[in-house]
């Protein structure tokens, strides 16, 4: 009798998978199937929000949707203080390669924050749309590094490296740096700091002099970026969007798209929101104020309350914003 009791139970669970399964191919359960484009000019909406350590999220979402003849025009809401360089540099080649290869029209808009790395993938817009009080540019490189060689002997803990050259342990935080590792690192922020002021003069046509005077990290706000050629006019979301159409040559016969975020079904038991933002920072966040998700442990969240995901790397960032 427990046989055929227990036979019934596996029957009735591989049965539940397998309507689980055939639900999931074909849309989510108590849920949305996945929306479309359909309207013959339409203008994508895409967002880029928060810190930028991948950006993958954001150019699968582009790459998915550039090549569709009923995208006309792409509007980009971005409130990110910047990132990774690398990062932001695969971005901003993204962006412009929708604009060279397919000719359509890419226009970037803030109320926030377009700061840094942020900006950089910026320029590579057709047009720059600020909110006047918005806060723009930081142009600039940062590399942080900790020494925590006293905090180290106080704990009574030793740490050192067997290394295959010189420079291999540079930047460890159980010492002092040397001064040929600091001109080493110099030297990078300055041949990268180089890459960032070329690409904001080529895109948005100032000359070196104009550059060189304000890329010195400051922040503008966006009023003071239009007067000095950093965006192209004042405005918000509405008024990008009809900068796009503009451009587009749609006039108002175009419609918005904006891509859905996933939504859960009932067979996602536990999971979590797949559509962070560039970044996944909020998951430290979350681990400081006890929602840690079960991927994250105490390393994670010192790293978070440490800033130890940024050291050692230069970075695109406007200091002091994190979240």
């Amino acid at each position: 009798m427990k046989g055929n009791f227990f036979k019934k139970i596996l029957i009735i669970f591989l049965v539940f998978v397998g309507i689980a399964a055939l639900l999931k191919m074909g849309g989510d359960f108590f849920g949305e199937s996945e929306k479309k484009v359909s309207a013959k000019n339409t203008i994508l909406h895409l967002e880029m929000n928060g810190v930028i350590l991948n950006g993958k999220k954001f150019i699968k979402n582009l790459k998915k949707y550039k090549d569709d003849n009923r995208i006309k025009a792409i509007v980009i809401n971005i409130n990110s203080p910047g990132g990774s360089v690398g990062p932001s540099q695969e971005i901003y080649h993204e962006i412009k390669r929708v604009r060279t290869e397919l000719k359509k029209p890419v226009v970037c808009v803030t109320t926030g924050v377009m700061a840094s790395g942020a900006y950089y993938s910026a320029v590579a817009c057709d047009k720059i749309v600020v909110a006047p009080g918005a806060l723009v540019g930081s142009i600039g490189v940062i590399m942080e590094f900790a020494n925590l060689e006293k905090l180290y002997d106080w704990a009574k803990v030793t740490r050192y490296s067997i290394t295959s050259g010189k420079f291999k342990d540079s930047g460890a935080e159980y010492r002092g740096m040397r001064e040929d590792e600091r001109a080493l690192f110099q030297n990078m922020i300055n041949e990268v700091y180089a890459q960032f002021k070329g690409t904001v003069m080529k895109e948005r046509k100032l000359k070196e002099e104009i550059v060189t005077e304000y890329a010195d990290g400051r922040v503008f706000t966006g009023a003071s970026a239009v007067k000095l050629g950093f965006a192209d006019q004042e405005g918000f979301f509405d008024d990008a969007v009809k900068v796009a159409a503009d451009l587009a040559k749609l006039g108002d016969n175009y419609e918005l798209f904006e891509i859905p975020k996933k939504k859960m079904s009932i067979f996602d038991f536990g999971g979590k929101d797949v559509e962070d933002d560039v970044n996944s920072m909020a998951e430290y966040a979350d681990l400081l104020k006890g929602k840690a998700s079960a991927g994250l442990n105490v390393e994670s969240a010192m790293k978070y309350l440490l800033r130890a995901q940024y050291l050692n790397q230069p970075l695109y960032m406007m200091p002091g914003y994190w979240e």
